[in-house]
């Protein structure tokens, strides 16, 4: 059992908790580098896409997880962040100057986006950010000058200067690469003064407000900081599948994002690890699904959101705290065995947002 002791501040906001931490995390480093040269590219594919899916999520987990706003409408900043992209590259912006452009517009939307909900919370919220999914999809279909429409958008590989990264495995580090500044940058936000008043405004707004924290600032903040991550994602996604349409940005987008925070371990950016992985994984699950069904169940329509929807609900009623939840379990019962009591760790309900005093 390690007992981990405080005696300063600094050592309670420190990046790592311990050298254990340290020596796990280059170990994984280790075999991440090593990844493209053991792994074929279709594996290698499949990472990359983990790795943007978790981008994507490390924005909506500060959003929902950790500021407590539920948003139904994420699919439309990785839109946002996609089309913009490859629009730019089109017109003959450098990658490496089309991606930052592409990101703050992405966020200075979701900024204003993020004004008209600072009165709604909960399911209203989620109503009105939804709303603005279906917006921004219909824009996308009809805005034939800038979109192409339902023809959709072709994109251009990626390049920097006469290096080309259209290769899997100069694309597999280039997403790894943002995957691991993308943390480092929300690692740093959360121990901030900002990230501490996103948790308080989850916790307990009146409590919040009532420290000092101004609660219209902070989580119109956290709309743009969200959006920027995720239209960051969506440049990325651009590249990856090569060619835009609106129907790859639908409620079903959505739907997998905030499924993967759930059940990743809401305030975790653990969890979102977890989370990509699983989203990631969970089609190759589901096609391998419909081979072993009867022919009348495997060509119902709409099986993979209903899969979606069930896994969700049974992840919030059986395992709240998600998949990083229950590794903490694990972890736990083997730090304290042989003085582990079941009892100790109950099960119990998370919130996105806890109102103690209303």
């Amino acid at each position: 059992m390690r007992f981990i002791r405080r005696t300063h501040y600094i050592q309670d906001i420190a990046l790592f908790k311990h050298e254990g931490q340290i020596f796990w995390y280059c170990a994984l480093m280790i075999a991440l580098l090593a990844s493209p040269f053991l792994l074929s590219n279709f594996y290698l594919g499949e990472l990359s896409m983990v790795f943007i899916y978790a981008i994507a999520g490390v924005g909506l987990m500060l959003l929902t997880g950790y500021t407590g706003l539920v948003s139904l409408g994420h699919a439309a900043f990785l839109a946002i962040g996609a089309y913009t992209h490859a629009y730019l590259l089109a017109r003959g912006w450098p990658f490496l100057v089309s991606i930052p452009a592409a990101t703050f517009f992405t966020a200075a939307i979701g900024g204003i986006v993020g004004i008209p909900a600072l009165r709604m919370t909960g399911i209203y919220l989620a109503v009105a950010t939804l709303a603005f999914a279906i917006i921004v999809e219909q824009i996308l279909s009809h805005w034939v000058s800038v979109t192409g429409g339902f023809r959709g958008m072709a994109v251009q590989p990626p390049a920097i200067g006469n290096l080309s990264l259209d290769s899997s495995v100069a694309f597999y580090f280039v997403c790894l690469a943002t995957l691991l500044i993308c943390l480092l940058l929300a690692l740093n936000l959360l121990r901030s003064p900002t990230g501490r008043a996103m948790t308080a405004i989850r916790d307990s707004e009146i409590s919040a407000q009532s420290m000092g924290i101004h609660l219209a600032y902070t989580k119109t903040l956290a709309f743009t900081i969200s959006a920027g991550f995720t239209g960051l994602a969506g440049c990325l996604l651009a590249h990856k599948i090569g060619y835009l349409a609106p129907d790859s940005f639908t409620l079903l987008t959505s739907i997998q994002l905030l499924l993967m925070v759930v059940i990743g371990g809401l305030g975790s950016l653990h969890g979102v690890i977890y989370g990509a992985m699983f989203i990631g994984l969970l089609p190759q699950g589901i096609a391998l699904l419909r081979d072993t069904l009867p022919p009348a169940v495997a060509q119902i329509p709409g099986l993979e959101p209903g899969v979606f929807g069930l896994i969700l609900v049974l992840v919030l009623i059986y395992e709240p705290l998600g998949i990083y939840g229950r590794w903490l379990k694990i972890r736990n019962y083997f730090e304290e065995f042989p003085l582990y009591r079941k009892a100790t760790h109950k099960r119990q309900r998370r919130y996105l947002r806890t109102e103690r005093l209303r």
